[in-house]
């Protein structure tokens, strides 16, 4: 039992956790987000210990500036293009540990971490559990060029196969849109509960100028779901 059920404390408890999957010698993947970051600092703090000799490749320009801060020492995947494990967050999970990602603009290059990885384990905090995917907009990258005319085809290829095509481009801190850490946009899909997340994910990379999508399909090996009763323990079977 947890003394307090406050997300952020519930968000460090599940990224604690997470340690117990590591071990000296290993190339991790590191996630970004606000769990994530709390991974990091964690992870961080055994490295300068001396408890962990670990290389980090960072999913984004922030959980690099982070690693560097807490002493992580990093590498990248041109220099090491295989990793033995990462450990990201989630903006949602199901019980098949299917996940929707990218509510912080990193989706691209998590899923290029992940894939490249071994094994992947989802942190993260019990309002993150969801029995169908679809509650978290989806979030789907797009490059610049032409990227009216794609909204329009991934408003067709989600009519097509029967969910709503509300959608909006995200935006910046300034006057512009949102532009993520490879210079690319993202469109937020509100598409409410999917019921077939495998099919959407074919019909969107389907859809020429899509680079990614949020949905995380295959990759995940366990989630650590932390709660105010405490840690639950997700496994694919």
């Amino acid at each position: 039992m947890v003394t307090t059920s406050s997300p952020d404390a519930l968000k460090r408890l599940a990224a604690e956790r997470a340690l117990d999957f590591v071990d000296s010698g290993m190339r991790l993947g590191l996630g970004s987000g606000s769990t994530a970051a709390h991974f990091v600092a964690a992870l961080g703090a055994k490295v300068r210990a001396g408890g962990l000799d670990v290389v980090g490749v960072p999913t984004s320009e922030s959980t690099r500036r982070l690693a560097v801060e807490h002493g992580v020492p990093l590498t990248t995947l041109e220099e090491t293009p295989e990793l033995d494990l990462t450990v990201d967050g989630a903006d949602e999970v199901d019980g098949r540990l299917r996940l929707i990602k990218g509510g912080g603009g990193a989706l691209l290059r998590e899923k290029i971490v992940a894939a490249s990885s071994g094994r992947m384990i989802v942190i993260a905090d019990r309002s993150k559990r969801v029995a169908r995917l679809g509650r978290f907009p989806l979030p789907v990258e797009v490059v610049p060029f032409g990227h009216p005319s794609t909204a329009v085809r991934i408003a067709r290829a989600l009519a097509g196969i029967g969910l709503p095509t509300a959608m909006r481009l995200r935006q910046g801190s300034g006057d512009g849109p949102y532009r993520t850490d490879g210079g690319n946009l993202i469109y937020d899909c509100d598409l409410g509960e999917i019921p077939n997340p495998e099919t959407l994910d074919a019909a969107l990379s389907a859809v020429p100028g899509v680079v990614e999508h949020g949905l995380f399909i295959g990759l995940c090996a366990c989630a650590i779901i932390a709660g105010p009763d405490g840690i639950e323990l997700l496994e694919r079977g």
